[in-house]
């Protein structure tokens, strides 16, 4: 008996001697288990147990494109480095969007300075509108918002979204890294756009020369465009010796996505949230009139503590059966029409109407244009899916009859009765225009006067236009002024 617990003892010290320990799913080590000496480091990175309390740590840690260096970065960071105020004004603006950017970049596994982009677009000014109509803080193009799925019409316009603008923008980068296979190359060609930057390095391995970003031959604003990128990476990477004061963004969300089940006036979304008018834009920009259309918009931004607000009072206010959250709905014109009929059949006034849809003088809607109008026990229903992505507003100019002189010359042979209905009038008021009996006789070469009525555009400008009885009117579309940044060529 002795001698078999002997043997089970042996065969035990054997098998621990020779057992496989797996930590994290890392390299295996077989041999016997030893203490590790104290004085004894590991190798390797060592994994953060909490993640980094402020932002910027989470950031600088996520930085990997390779550095740029020259004159061009060092002017940038002079540039930037000696407006502190403007430095502070930006990163106080982005905190309200970054940390999303941050989560998306990492997910997708990208660089973090792609997080810093929006500072050299827009200093993070979701509204800003460049001379080219560039929009939003990623400042997308029309046709290249309408490629990347950036609905835009009357109601919205996604350039500006906080999530599409950005899940959009990515989704560029991403292409253009793809396409280059450089992360320099591609946002030269995100400013430049992809075309032109195929083109210079063609020209470039034609020649022989280098096709890396700083071998390029480029505009101005593109071979700045990197060194700002760098310039302002730089800064953040290490603020103090650049004299700069970063403010505190807490490694955290800052907005909850919350979803509209009906359409809403933004001021009563603001006022449910307890949130100021101002906030509420900045956080949902894409929003062009003063009413949340569910169908266009499905879901809001709000700052994370007010979205449990929001939440609790709207189900308080609909507990008391406050079903209308809306003040306006959309209108569709079923014919080309002047404003006066179209506040008669909806019953707005005209001052309304032009300031809520922006109509300008003198002009007529057109048929199938999508109005704004005033919430009625008529006009008392949500917004259709269908108006809500199609919604387009057109104008024409409107007319006036115009009284015009034509002069004529009398042919052999012609009568009174004969010119008329040559001119489609009658014969009295041929004859009383020129002041002839109604049986005159007509001599050769003799001229006459007719008068017609005309169809005149009213002018909306102080231009004369000439008459067009029977030409057809081109759309005109009104501009809205809106703040400006730098030309973009995307």
């Amino acid at each position: 008996m002795t001698a078999l617990r002997l043997f089970f003892l042996l065969v035990s010290l054997w098998l621990a001697g020779c057992a496989t320990v797996t930590v994290d799913d890392g390299p295996q080590a077989s041999g016997p288990l030893k203490p590790l000496p104290q004085s004894s480091p590991t190798s390797g990175k060592v994994a953060r147990l909490e993640p980094p309390q402020d932002l910027w740590e989470r950031i600088r840690s996520g930085f990997a494109m390779p550095d740029l260096e020259g004159d061009q970065v060092a002017d940038r960071e002079q540039w930037y480095s000696s407006r502190p105020d403007y430095i502070l004004r930006m990163t106080e603006r982005s905190k309200k969007y970054l940390f999303h950017i941050v989560e998306e970049l990492e997910k997708r596994n990208m660089p973090m300075e792609l997080a810093l982009l929006p500072y050299i677009e827009s200093a993070f000014n979701p509204q800003a509108v460049s001379s080219a109509k560039a929009a939003g803080m990623w400042q997308f193009m029309p046709a290249t918002g309408t490629y990347f799925d950036l609905k835009q019409n009357m109601l919205r316009d996604d350039r500006r979204d906080v999530l599409a603008s950005t899940r959009a923008a990515l989704d560029y980068l991403q292409k253009l890294h793809d396409m280059f296979g450089d992360w320099h190359l591609a946002l030269a060609a995100y400013n430049w756009g992809e075309g032109s930057v195929s083109r210079a390095i063609k020209r470039n391995e034609k020649a022989g020369l280098g096709t890396a970003y700083t071998d390029l031959t480029m505009p101005a604003e593109t071979q700045q465009y990197v060194p700002k990128l760098q310039a302002v990476k730089n800064i953040i990477a290490n603020p103090e010796a650049f004299q700069t004061e970063l403010p505190v963004i807490e490694n955290h969300p800052f907005f909850q996505v919350v979803e509209i089940q009906q359409d809403m006036d933004a001021k009563v979304a603001a006022e449910l949230a307890d949130v100021s008018m101002d906030d509420f834009k900045a956080l949902n920009p894409s929003l062009k009139k003063p009413v949340i259309f569910a169908a266009a918009t499905p879901k809001i931004l709000l700052p994370w503590d007010n979205a449990k607000v929001f939440e609790q009072n709207l189900r308080e206010l609909k507990s008391g059966n406050a079903t209308r959250l809306a003040s306006w709905t959309v209108w569709t014109a079923p014919k080309t029409m002047r404003l006066a009929d179209v506040a008669e059949k909806t019953g707005a006034t005209e001052a309304q109407l032009r300031e809520v849809n922006d109509i300008p003088p003198r002009m007529m809607i057109k048929a199938g244009s999508a109005l704004m109008v005033p919430r009625s026990e008529a006009f008392d229903r949500d917004v259709a899916l269908h108006i809500a992505e199609t919604a387009s507003l057109a104008f024409t100019p409107e007319y006036s009859l115009v009284t015009q002189r034509k002069a004529i010359r009398v042919q052999r042979g012609d009568t009174l009765l004969a010119l008329a209905r040559r001119h489609q009038v009658s014969a009295a008021q041929l004859a009383s225009w020129n002041k002839l009996p109604a049986n005159a006789s007509l001599r050769t070469g003799q001229t006459l006067s007719i008068y017609t009525q005309v169809q005149q555009a009213a002018r909306s400008t102080g231009k004369k236009k000439a008459p067009a009885p029977t030409k057809r009117v081109a759309q005109v579309t009104p501009k809205k002024r809106t703040a400006t940044t730098t030309k973009r060529k995307r």
